[in-house]
């Protein structure tokens, strides 16, 4: 870690901009903001609960609904405002007609409405706290773009902002096909003209309204055009910004700031310790185990992946162990329309940090954390992700080599129970993760890296 830490150059920051407590040195306060998405507030809780436990004091900025979730962490609450507060378990209220949209249209939706309309409520509300606090450092999820018309400032009228990135990197590149277009990168002559071309084509095309609103929003507060993307602003914004992933699991980028920093996804145990289940002894029974979610958000029709994998392992020599991330177990039985296959195991929650490393195949939407969890593990993947930023997650696991992408989020039983058998007979699936599983586990700890960053900004 010392030479990664030893690469870093932060600006020079201001002592007057900080507001510095008499006892700062030693109490260190930092101000930490999420969008109101558990896939994104998560890592966030837990990188504020370890700088916690290292003594720090941490105030998260975020939806109400997780105000529980935040005190139950020993974390400080403030309130996203009304008006930029939306409930990620009910996004079709947020975003209207979002069920019907697929593709493109769906991911420029998505961006416009949760991120670039929120950005001067999402911003007086991180004012606000600063005018009213006194914090040393802020840590900003990378898709809170409330923090964009702080970060136009000089470094020297402001105080130092750091990011963490939940999600793949979205930015433009010569080496990469456009976000939201699933495409493998290439590294052909040709597939860098196709990005290019498609990268200018989708930005004064199909995304020009995402940039538009985001004009609109910062002129709103008052903040010229910085001439940064709404892809860009993460990786060229903040003074450092950590990717919680492994390089291995990226396309590659020459355009990549040095200041983006690859520390591996975070190492969990600190919530939710969810209890064992009755029949958790079934998981060593010798048959190959298979788990499969729909993670937190895409969960609310069991019918788009859990219910197509029960159905294509119900006769398979297999233990299916599905979670419904918070759903009610009832509704696998009501999606299924009848019983449950007698190979099947479920829960609400279960500890990851057991499972995980005893199953064999897991059968995910794609989301980034999830799937970051799972290499850990060094599990291979079967990825049916359409909506978010998972059919990038699932192009990116197809790239990597660690499992298959089924390019569909409602895939048929027979597709599921396809890649399902590959994945279990063919192990050079298994060997890319493990490969992975072994970089990641080389890395130091993610939080302990963060922590020593925001150390030496003060």
């Amino acid at each position: 870690m010392d030479a990664l830490r030893d690469s870093w150059e932060f600006p020079a920051f201001s002592a007057s901009s900080r507001g510095y407590r008499l006892y700062h040195r030693l109490v260190p306060a930092y101000l930490l903001c999420s969008p109101p998405i558990y896939g994104h507030l998560s890592p966030v809780i837990d990188i504020g609960r370890g700088l916690m436990e290292r003594g720090a004091d941490i105030t998260v900025l975020t939806g109400r609904k997780y105000e529980d979730l935040v005190a139950r962490s020993g974390l400080s609450f403030a309130p996203l405002p009304a008006e930029v507060d939306y409930d990620d378990d009910d996004l079709d209220a947020w975003l209207p007609g979002r069920d019907k949209m697929r593709g493109l249209a769906a991911v420029r939706y998505g961006m416009i409405g949760m991120f670039a309309r929120v950005i001067p409520g999402q911003w007086r509300a991180v004012e606000s706290l600063l005018e009213s606090g006194s914090f040393d450092a802020i840590i900003g999820e990378a898709s809170f773009t409330g923090l964009a018309p702080y970060l136009a400032r000089a470094p020297k009228d402001r105080l130092p902002v750091v990011g963490v990135s939940a999600v793949p990197v979205i930015m433009a590149s010569v080496d990469a096909a456009p976000f939201g277009t699933a495409l493998q990168p290439g590294t052909s002559g040709l597939a860098r003209a196709r990005n290019s071309a498609l990268n200018a084509f989708l930005l004064r095309g199909p995304f020009r309204p995402v940039e538009l609103a985001v004009k609109e929003a910062m002129a709103e507060v008052g903040v010229p055009p910085s001439g940064v993307t709404f892809f860009d602003f993460a990786y060229r914004s903040f003074d450092l910004l950590f990717q919680l992933s492994v390089e291995s699991m990226e396309y590659p980028r020459r355009e990549l700031p040095s200041t983006v920093r690859f520390v591996g996804p975070l190492r969990h145990g600190r919530r939710h310790a969810s209890g064992r289940p009755d029949w958790w002894g079934d998981l060593h029974a010798g048959r190959p185990v298979v788990h499969v979610s729909q993670g937190t958000i895409d969960n609310v029709d069991l019918g788009r992946l859990i219910v197509p994998t029960l159905r294509a392992l119900a006769n398979e020599d297999v233990l299916v162990v599905v979670t419904t991330g918070g759903r009610p177990i009832a509704e696998v039985s009501a999606a299924m329309g009848g019983d449950i296959p007698s190979n099947a195991r479920i829960a609400e929650f279960v500890p990851y940090d057991e499972l995980l490393p005893l199953c064999d195949v897991f059968v995910t939407n794609g989301g980034f954390g999830g799937v970051q969890r799972a290499l850990a593990a060094g599990v291979p993947l079967v990825v049916a992700g359409s909506t978010e930023e998972k059919p990038e997650v699932a192009a990116r696991v197809q790239w990597a080599g660690c499992g298959i992408n089924l390019r569909t989020g409602s895939p048929r039983p027979d597709r599921v129970r396809d890649a399902v058998r590959q994945v279990l007979h063919d192990t050079s699936y298994r060997a890319v993760s493990e490969v992975l599983r072994d970089e990641i586990r080389a890395l130091p700890d993610p939080i302990d890296v963060i922590s020593d960053a925001l150390a030496r900004t003060h």
